[in-house]
Formats: structure tokens, C-alpha cells, sequence
């Protein structure tokens, strides 16, 4: 039998987004999506299979099928996907050991790819300039989808000591973006009023979606192992990323980021949650060196274009009508007012 690759969390963008380039790879013979709710868009070609990795019914699909790759994509970032932080911790974390300890079970699977994130390393004062792959987190994160991902690795990384004829390779993204995908941060830059912490201005790092899909494609054809930082190349400052927008901004003290961010966008995606907030007053910058080195893998789209191909699928630009911004920017400052008479 030939190759057989299964993509955990194919019903959504990134993991639809995957199914459909590991199909048209020659070197496949046949690519497996699996999740909890059927995708919203056509496989192409791949099968699909209706499955929580939470359950034992993971191990008969891989073993049924003969799967030799593994990509799993199946971490949420956001209690809103979730449902709450319960269930959100419930899918990446104990969906992942249960996945993990199928793999440990079969007898064809020789390869894992995990799609994890640069939140792992966290943010604050002390960051170096760029964070390398050996590096540890000087303000390692303590909540949210971050710690999620720490704990993820943690689990990865003891699956392959317990496994060491298993290849694992884990991909650490920075901020995916572009015209299609919806995130924490595309949410945030398409607020009506865009607040910003008073006196500090995170450097943000990106990745486009298709290059996203690139690095992992390229993880799965590689024999190469270990952890990657995958980026675009450059930093933008977030005042340089606010004013491409073309959105107004109001920068608050921290303290208040949360309730003003949240009184802007009540039931939307945007993250305000501790994690978020920190990256949003310090940034993080990760070094992509070694994907270079050992992937061969470069981004084609840098941070700067990334973002602004983002822009342009979301019609966002320094041409919005100034009055119905303003009139936004004139709420949200009523708002911080108010929180801080009560400071």
C-alpha cells in the first residue's frame, strides 16, 4: 500500500486548507480529514472520517487504514471555537494524548507533524530580540491556548522518546494571517477602534496562511526532525500595523485593555484574555534560521506582506470614512473614562 497521510481538525480553515495541498502531492496516495463536524468545503479527493481523537475510535482509523503520517492540526485557539475554556482544554489537551497514545499503539504510523505556535515562548520585558528553538520562555504562558500548546509539546515530545523509530517535527507558527483565515488577530485588526496598550508598541511577526501550509506540506516530504519556527521574514511594530488599517486607535493603560477590547467586541473572535493582552503591550519575535537550514523552507510573503495581503482581503486600508471611525473612537474613549474613574 502507499502513502497514507492522516490531517487532524480537517473541517477547519487551516486544516481544509492542508487536506486540499496534500492531495495534489504525487507522492500521496491517499490523504485521510478527520474531525468532529464534516467540512464546510469539498476535500478534493480526500476521504473524510467523523471522529473525535478524543475517543479509542482514532486507533481503529489509523490502524484500518494503514495511516504512516499523522499531521495534527487539531488544537483550537480560542474558547469561542471551543465552546469555553473546559471544553477548549478538553480537545487540545486530552485530544491530543488520546491521539498520541493511538500512535504509540499502530504498527504503520512513522511520522508525526504537530502544528504548534510561537505562544509557547510567551511575552514580556526581559524577550530577547528573537527567540531561537532551544531557547526557554523567559515569561512562559500561563493560561489560554499558549499553555494548551506547552502542554501539547510536552506530551510530543515524550511520545517520541517512548517511540524513537517515529519521525516528530513540530512546527511552531507565528500569528497565521491573510485573506481568508480568521483568527484572534484578524479579528483584532478589523475592530472599529483598534485599542492598543498606552506606552508600548509590541513588535508582531506573521505568517501567511498559504506559507503555513507550505512549511507543514514540506514537514510531511521531509525526514528531517526537531522543533521549527515558522515566520515570515521582519517585524512589524503594532502602531505601523494599526495605521495600514486604516482603523482609528485608542491607546489605554493595561490594566483596562481587557474591558475596552471586550465592550468594543462582546461575541466576536478577538482575544482579550491575559495571554493576548501581554502580547499585545510586548510582542514576540522568533528566529526562522533553522527551517531555513534544515527545511529548506523560507516563507515566500514576509510579515509586511502578509499583513497586507490581509488588508486587501478584508477591504482595509487608510481610505475608510474617517466620521464613522471617529464616531467609534469617540465610544471607546467614553468607555476607558469610565474605567478609570474606577480604577
Amino acid at each position: 500500500m502507499g502513502r497514507v497521510v492522516l490531517v487532524t481538525g480537517a473541517a477547519r480553515h487551516l486544516g481544509g486548507l492542508m487536506v486540499r495541498s496534500l492531495v495534489r502531492d504525487t507522492s500521496i496516495d491517499r490523504v485521510i480529514g478527520v474531525d468532529v463536524v464534516p467540512p464546510r468545503r469539498p476535500l478534493l479527493g480526500a476521504d473524510f472520517v467523523r471522529a473525535d481523537i478524543r475517543s479509542p475510535v482514532i486507533g481503529r482509523v489509523l490502524s484500518t487504514h494503514e495511516v504512516d503520517t499523522v499531521v495534527h492540526m487539531g488544537v483550537i485557539a480560542t474558547t469561542h471555537q471551543a465552546g469555553g475554556r473546559t471544553a477548549m482544554k478538553d480537545i487540545n489537551v486530552i485530544g491530543t494524548m488520546q491521539l498520541l497514545a493511538a500512535c504509540q499503539k499502530s504498527e504503520s504510523v512513522n511520522r508525526l507533524v504537530v502544528k504548534s505556535t510561537s505562544s509557547v515562548y510567551g511575552a514580556g520585558p526581559r524577550d530577547p530580540a528573537l527567540f531561537t528553538e532551544d531557547m526557554s520562555p523567559k515569561h512562559p504562558p500561563t493560561s489560554g491556548w499558549a499553555k494548551d500548546s506547552v502542554e501539547v509539546e510536552g506530551y510530543v515530545r515524550g511520545f517520541a522518546r517512548r517511540r524513537p523509530d517515529v519521525a516528530v517535527t513540530i512546527m511552531r507558527l507565528a500569528n497565521v494571517i491573510g485573506p481568508r483565515v480568521e483568527t484572534a488577530m484578524t479579528a483584532y485588526f478589523t475592530l472599529p477602534v483598534i485599542p492598543t496598550v498606552m506606552g508600548f508598541d509590541a513588535r508582531l511577526q506573521f505568517i501567511h496562511e498559504d506559507d503555513s501550509i507550505s512549511a507543514l506540506h514540506r514537514a510531511v516530504g521531509s525526514s528531517v526532525t526537531g522543533v521549527f519556527n515558522i515566520a515570515g521574514e521582519g517585524v512589524l511594530a503594532l502602531s505601523q500595523a494599526v495605521r495600514r488599517t486604516g482603523r482609528a486607535t485608542v491607546p489605554v493603560p493595561g490594566a483596562l485593555l481587557g474591558m475596552v477590547g471586550r465592550a468594543l467586541a462582546p461575541t466576536r473572535l478577538v482575544d482579550f484574555s491575559t495571554e493576548q493582552m501581554r502580547f499585545l503591550t510586548y510582542g514576540r519575535a522568533i528566529d526562522t534560521e533553522r527551517a531555513r537550514r534544515e527545511l529548506a523552507f523560507t516563507a515566500k510573503r514576509t510579515t509586511s506582506e502578509a499583513f497586507d495581503d490581509f488588508l486587501a482581503g478584508h477591504g482595509l486600508g487608510p481610505t475608510l470614512i474617517t466620521s464613522v471611525v471617529d464616531g467609534a473612537a469617540g465610544a471607546a474613549q467614553t468607555v476607558t473614562s469610565r474605567g478609570a474613574s474606577h480604577a
